[in-house]
């Protein structure tokens, strides 16, 4: 493994803060103000847009040195199935070189067990649903799967491999596929289920879309360290992340807190393809309402009160393909409809885009609630100016989230040059 990426589930220890690194600067900046000679005006004039131009690359410069020497930390929270680990795996692929074969290799009883979960499930809620079978043979094939143990078989045999190719091709099957928003289902299932040839042959080696699709609960705490380029607008040079994952089911979120000490910036991440869907853990919490309640106590948490707050709008690529296939968020939540009676929203041009605008309200007005209590923190929670950014993404898409987190990456950093008064 790559010496650059430290994946572990201890607690460590604070990283070092850019304060002594600001003071530097500021006291810098000051003698720079105090040595200046006193010009005539129209020099003044002239000079007015040249000087802190000069100013800001000197400052920069140090800031990128300061940096160098400091990690930023990044903690990535949201309800379980958001999307928080692929989050993870693209920093690997982005800035760490990506999987190894052996790395890919370890993958594959994961991915056999995506499988075997999905086609258990699509199988066992055929009678729940009263979906028939499209044939005689499907349903040999159903009571074979059934027959079987929950956990994957290590190696896809033949007869194993024709009963789930038979079952994903019944019609019925598919009609419950088409159903799954009411009942457990990985998001990923159609994916490798659609691969399924591919994956069962003897010699199959995960690929990179396999692997970002593949899906393992997330318990405890796990972190990667990587190196990203300063771009030479904000003085050049190298700034180190360490970033956190952490599973996100109720029974995780008490281990939340071992990580929040030094954490310079969240990245909430809210799946907006689940406004139809149900928590596995409580079947009557829908899971679009759980994210907004959870994001609601992430924003009003005094730990983090003086941390960068981030969302990831995930899966919208998802919620535009349920959309099309006829689901509306205004069956799950009905104050869609006054919402869409508004003034035209720019970029508005249908029902996807104004359902991911009505996500995206939802959190602003959140943000906009009056806190419950004041933070016992340095910054005062009930006056301060805390801004939120937002930014639609696809997981799964490399390229979405290079372009995403290069957009992230920026404001950390302009973030920490505004934290010194000075622009």
């Amino acid at each position: 493994m790559n010496k650059a990426a430290e994946v572990s589930t201890e607690r460590h220890n604070r990283s070092p803060t850019i304060d002594t690194t600001l003071r530097t600067m500021k006291l810098r900046l000051l003698r720079c103000l105090r040595q200046q000679p006193a010009k005539p005006a129209a020099v003044m004039a002239q000079k007015e847009d040249q000087f802190p131009v000069a100013l800001d690359h000197h400052v920069l410069k140090d800031l990128s040195k300061g940096a160098r020497d400091t990690t930023v930390k990044i903690l990535l929270l949201g309800t379980a199935e958001s999307g928080k680990t692929t989050i993870i795996k693209q920093m690997r692929i982005l800035h760490i070189n990506g999987f190894t074969d052996d790395e890919r290799r370890e993958k594959i009883p994961e991915i056999y067990q995506n499988i075997h979960e999905s086609i258990l499930q699509l199988v066992g809620q055929m009678g729940a649903l009263g979906i028939d079978f499209g044939s005689c043979t499907s349903e040999r094939s159903a009571d074979y799967i059934l027959s079987l143990p929950g956990s994957a078989p290590e190696y896809m045999n033949e007869e194993y491999c024709d009963h789930v190719t038979t079952l994903w091709n019944d019609v019925g099957i598919r009609a419950c596929y088409d159903r799954s928003n009411e009942f457990p289902l990985l998001d990923s299932a159609k994916y490798f289920l659609d691969n399924f040839v591919r994956i069962s042959d003897a010699e199959y080696i995960p690929s990179t879309e396999d692997i970002l699709h593949s899906r393992k609960i997330t318990t405890g705490i796990s972190q990667i360290t990587f190196r990203v380029p300063i771009p030479k607008s904000m003085g050049g040079g190298e700034q180190q992340f360490q970033m956190y994952d952490v599973g996100g089911q109720r029974d995780q979120r008490n281990k939340w807190i071992q990580v929040f000490e030094g954490i310079q910036a969240v990245l909430f991440l809210i799946s907006c393809s689940e406004f139809d869907q149900n928590l596995r853990e409580d079947p009557g919490q829908n899971r679009l309402q759980e994210a907004l309640k959870l994001f609601r106590a992430v924003w009003q948490n005094r730990f983090l009160a003086s941390a960068g707050l981030i969302v990831f709008l995930n899966k919208y690529d998802i919620m535009e393909r349920k959309i099309r296939a006829g689901k509306h968020i205004v069956d799950y939540f009905p104050e869609y409809e006054d919402f869409c009676k508004r003034p035209q929203q720019d970029n508005c041009f249908g029902e996807s885009d104004w359902t991911k605008m009505f996500i995206k309200q939802k959190l602003v007005d959140i943000t906009q609630e009056p806190f419950k209590r004041h933070s016992r923190n340095q910054v005062d929670m009930g006056t301060s100016e805390r801004e939120c950014y937002y930014h639609f993404t696809v997981a799964t898409d490399t390229r979405c989230i290079r372009d995403v987190f290069c957009d992230v990456q920026k404001m950390i950093l302009s973030e920490n040059v505004s934290s010194m008064g000075l622009f």
